[in-house]
């Protein structure tokens, strides 16, 4: 396991402690999850990147275009 320094503004330091005990868990643990969320999405991000450059444009530019369809429908029987 690791350790990292981390300099942050002292408000900020404060209103995270807070966070973490609203939480119920130390801020080292937050600090844990956040860098798990963080972790997440940029490997969602580079997996839909390489996903992207293999993928046919045309097929997405059809199937985003009948998801805006659908939504816009979902909107006007919800309005």
């Amino acid at each position: 396991m690791s350790t990292i320094t981390l300099r942050i503004p002292d408000g900020k330091h404060e209103r995270l402690k807070a966070y973490a005990k609203a939480q119920g868990i130390s801020l080292n643990k937050l600090f844990d999850e956040l860098a798990t969320i963080a972790l997440t999405q940029f490997d969602t991000k580079t997996r839909f990147q390489l996903m992207a450059k293999q993928g046919d444009t045309e097929k997405g530019l059809e199937l985003l275009d009948r998801l805006d369809g659908a939504l816009s429908s979902t909107e006007k029987s919800a309005g």
